[in-house]
């Protein structure tokens, strides 16, 4: 019997739902049928650099074909600067990361006092925490200890389900760090069904996924065609979610610093993005596919390709 993750004992609390009045120019949704929908969206400048200043006038939003007008363009600043960061790390045997741990652990202690993050270990398809999601960086970061070789046959993204699965609603934006190489040793299939249903609860919780590809264990760790299948499911994570996947060929990078140096100014860049839609025909809401693009050339915006769109009432 898999064991419910333990997990903050936080109380459910909801997000603030965003309303705004919906200028002409753009399809009108039914007012009768209207929601306000709100996504988290990173804007930076061209590889890497810091973002240029870009205001709600420079954002288009499509739901298909169809124009939506941006009803908030919030800055995750000052009172909204709120982040939760659950650093998930592969529990099998990873005997070359060990080094690259002060990186994490400096890291951990720079995070502005507005984060909260905690430290969890996918192992047996669940998940174990060294640490919960709390402000205290520094104990987060005394917590953090190397893999133990265990839940070799098993599925990180299982163990991504639970986590997503577990985490309540405080209205930060919540987000994952996975340090895994992205195959799933428990069904050692190319296209593992778990990755695409990782991408679609974190779709409809609003949770963002970032991944560090390190380099894995067991014959498939090892061979080329393995760590192809990893990367490919990580980069599928990240892309369907928003996140960034952080790569140094198909080994594990020499040190993490320039990757979480970059992952860093993701999380200083990020908005909150609303606009007015109509709701789902399904009782129980669906996910709706939209693209967030900029007018401005030097802004490079990166969101999750569906949202969580609630049903008629």
């Amino acid at each position: 019997m898999r064991r419910k993750p333990r997990w903050f004992g936080r109380p459910l609390a909801l997000g603030a739902i965003l309303f705004a009045v919906i200028p002409s120019g753009a399809q009108q949704p039914d007012s009768s049928n209207a929601v306000a929908v709100t996504t988290v969206v990173t804007v930076l400048g061209p590889k890497f650099t810091p973002p240029p200043a870009v205001s709600k006038d420079d954002i288009l939003i499509r739901e298909g074909q169809a124009r939506k007008d941006v009803a908030e363009w919030v800055p995750a600043q000052g009172d909204k600067a709120g982040l939760e960061l659950a650093i998930l790390i592969d529990d099998a045997d990873r005997r070359d990361v060990g080094k690259q741990f002060d990186d994490l652990t400096n890291f951990i202690r720079s995070l502005p006092k507005s984060t909260s993050v905690g430290i969890f270990y996918a192992n047996n398809n669940t998940i174990s925490a060294a640490s919960q999601i709390t402000p205290d960086h520094e104990a987060v970061a005394k917590a953090l200890r190397l893999p133990l070789g265990s839940g070799v046959g098993s599925s990180v993204y299982q163990s991504l389900l639970a986590l997503i699965a577990g985490w309540p609603v405080s209205g930060a934006r919540r987000e994952v760090l996975l340090l895994a190489d992205g195959f799933d040793r428990l069904r050692h299939e190319r296209y593992s069904p778990d990755v695409d249903t990782a991408v679609e609860k974190a779709q409809q919780a609003g949770v963002i996924i970032h991944a560090i590809f390190v380099s894995g264990t067991g014959i498939f760790g090892r061979i080329q065609t393995g760590k192809n299948i990893g990367q490919g499911n990580l980069n599928t994570l990240a892309d369907g979610t928003g996140g960034k996947a952080f790569f140094q060929g198909f080994s594990t990078p020499i040190a993490f610093e320039p990757f979480l140096t970059q992952l860093d100014l993701v999380l200083r860049n990020q908005y909150f993005l609303s606009w007015m839609t109509n709701r789902s025909k399904n009782a129980k809401g669906e996910l709706r596919s939209f693209k967030v693009t900029s007018e401005r050339r030097d802004a490079e915006i990166t969101a999750a390709q569906k949202i969580f769109v609630p049903g008629e009432k």
